[in-house]
């Protein structure tokens, strides 16, 4: 039997990116959150405070939480997760960024092995 056929997990890849125009709105909200989490310990509350506000992509890391992608789909349960934020250099109209090139390798590579 296939994995397919024999697994209830599912590996879900998402890849973003996005375009901040207001750092300090995305800053407060991550303090503001950091600030509201009463099981997060004071150490640790110390240290996310520190880089959320260092560095913004951080500060969008703490406000990104992949459970809320799934909670609403019925007869689903995240049982893991995991997620990070980069600073990075963007060009829409380059051939790198073409969001579809990983589908037509792995359809390539379907049939290959078909």
């Amino acid at each position: 039997m296939s994995t397919e056929e024999t697994s209830r997990f599912v590996r879900l890849r998402v890849e973003l990116v996005v375009e901040i125009d207001d750092e300090g709105a995305v800053t407060s909200a991550a303090l503001e959150r950091i600030a509201d989490d009463p099981e997060m310990p004071a150490e640790e509350q110390a240290h996310a405070e520190s880089a959320v506000t260092e560095d913004t992509a951080e500060a969008l890391a703490y406000l990104v939480d992949p459970f809320d992608l799934v909670s609403e789909v019925p007869g689903v349960e995240l049982v893991q997760a995991s997620w990070s934020s980069e600073r990075i250099d963007y060009d829409p109209d380059s051939p790198e960024w073409d969001l579809d090139e990983d589908d037509v390798v792995e359809d390539e590579e379907e049939v290959a092995a078909g």
